[in-house]
């Protein structure tokens, strides 16, 4: 590699090893001063690795770094902070009942005489940066009372406060809103043009040709290519991170429902806030039919999943599985309802990230047999269940059954619940987001696995705010708004723009 002043970060040869496993095999990294430039490849191929690397949460085991010409010793992040290097990180790394401007200047404290701080100069000065950059956030608002896309604006404001020319944003769209995607969009081109330099690690093709200007792709720990994004479409993109050809439209028979197995009539619920989210729902699923529910989030689907699988109270109405009321429960008779959910938030609700992948597999069985026998685990089969699902789900690395599960790419964590929840066997399987943060091949796998399932004679409920996602999966579609169904429609006789127009609360004559 030709060591050149004009890139603002060059990464030569980087190697990286975790015992046996290789993250990384001698991968090559050149980024343009003022570009976008996008690191793209499966869940696992080594991304998040090759930047950790960059911010020196990690060393290499091999390989040289420039910064502008000049070699550098990424010995920490402190070391890369001073050179202007700056990361915001998939899961936030803010302190919730702090405001926005104490997260900004933590560790960076602005003080007056005697160590005093002055809280007036911080907000002055993240106010400076709000107008400079557009990131438009109270400095006074409490984190715990602001939306995750503003969540996201205070982490990049924290990385421009400390002087950051070179911003890597992790998986940035990965829990954002549609609006919020397109807002952060607008952020990167508005740091570019003030000079700024971004690296962007992401799965999602069409963020990448709306907003990059090169790529470079990784395939299992192996540099494959850098590209120019006005020269590839996303299909050539598809097929360079996985290695094959990809199908990036859903391909499906007609579904043959049957009978209803699932009933919600007249449920009303609040929201954590004590304010009314359902309002009067009524919704009815049947055996073998994919449901999938578009709306804009904060409108009520939530709380739908949640009094599903008792997490939260009914005020009102009746939720029925198999002939029998499940409502204000447990979440033990949920699922002994045969109810399976794929859960929004893989931390909270999804995981345990300190237990084992093995463990994380049998939290749902691990008191059945052949789990378990007379309230004593037995090993053997959860080890052989888990090594099953690993290699039929691809999860990587291979053998990663004893390591926690923390240790995982957020993609191949979202795989092991997916792989959990459709290996219980479920009569009605809820999907929500099921493919937040997984690569355009991991994509196509979930969907056909939602579409086998159906085609088992099992109900599933698909509840995603991609309205693409929704519109291509589903074979009967409900729009929720305001914690009520608008709408319902089978699949080809509705269009995106009527449900857009159901989705923000309009009606259709």
């Amino acid at each position: 590699m030709v060591v050149n002043k004009d890139f603002a970060v060059q990464m030569s040869g980087i190697t990286k090893r975790f015992g046996t496993n290789t993250a990384l095999d001698h991968v090559d990294l050149n980024v343009q001063k003022g570009s976008i430039h996008a690191i793209l490849g499966e869940n696992g191929a080594g991304k998040t690795t090759l930047m950790n690397i960059l911010y020196g949460l990690y060393q290499p085991d091999e390989g040289e770094i420039y910064l502008q010409g000049e070699k550098v010793d990424m010995k920490n992040p402190n070391v890369a902070i001073a050179h202007g290097i700056g990361m915001v990180h998939q899961h936030f790394m803010l302190v919730e009942n702090f405001t926005v401007a104490e997260n900004i200047i933590l560790g960076q404290e602005t003080c007056k005489a005697a160590g005093i701080l002055d809280m007036k100069k911080a907000r002055q000065t993240v106010n400076e940066l709000v107008e400079a950059y557009g990131l438009e956030v109270d400095p006074d608002a409490l984190i715990s009372d602001i939306s995750v896309g503003m969540q996201q604006r205070v982490e990049i404001l924290k990385a421009l406060y400390r002087g950051a020319d070179v911003l890597i944003l992790d998986e940035p769209t990965a829990v954002l809103t549609p609006q919020e995607i397109k807002d952060l969009m607008g952020i990167m081109q508005r740091l570019v043009r003030a000079g700024k330099t971004i690296i962007i690690i992401t799965h999602k093709l069409k963020e990448i040709k709306a907003s990059s200007d090169f790529c470079t792709i990784i395939r299992r720990g192996k540099w494959i290519q850098t590209v120019s994004l006005i020269e590839v479409d996303e299909n050539k993109l598809a097929d360079m991170m996985v290695g094959h050809a990809v199908k990036l439209k859903v391909e499906k028979g007609p579904a043959h429902p049957g009978a209803t197995i699932f009933k919600m009539e007249g449920v009303h619920a609040k929201d954590a806030r004590g304010v009314k989210a359902l309002n009067d729902l009524n919704l009815e699923l049947r055996c073998g039919e994919i449901y999938g529910l578009a709306g804009v989030d904060g409108n009520g689907q939530k709380e739908l999943v949640e009094v599903i699988t008792n997490l939260r109270k009914t005020d009102e109405g009746k939720i029925i599985m198999n002939g029998e009321e499940i409502q204000n429960t447990t979440t033990r008779n949920t699922m002994n309802h045969k109810i399976s959910t794929i859960h929004e938030d893989r931390e909270k609700r999804g995981l345990v990230p300190d237990f084992t992948v093995e463990e994380n597999v049998v939290l749902d069985t691990y008191m059945k047999e052949p789990f378990s026998q007379k309230g004593l685990l037995k090993f053997k089969p959860i080890e052989e269940e888990t090594v099953q699902l690993i290699h039929d789900y691809d999860i990587r690395p291979d053998h990663c059954e004893k390591d926690p599960i923390r240790g995982l790419s957020g993609g191949n964590q979202q795989k092991v619940i997916i792989a959990r929840e459709i290996a219980n066997d479920p009569d009605l399987l809820i999907a929500v987001q099921p493919t937040r943060g997984l690569d355009v091949g991991a994509i196509e796998n979930v969907h056909r696995m939602l579409v086998e399932e159906r085609d088992k004679g099992k109900a599933v409920l698909l509840i995603s705010l991609e309205l693409d996602e929704v519109m291509s999966v589903a074979d009967r579609i409900g729009v929720i708004y305001d914690g009520h169904i608008q709408g319902e429609f089978k699949q080809g006789e509705v269009d995106e723009k009527t449900i857009g127009l159901l989705m923000a609360g309009g009606s259709i004559s």
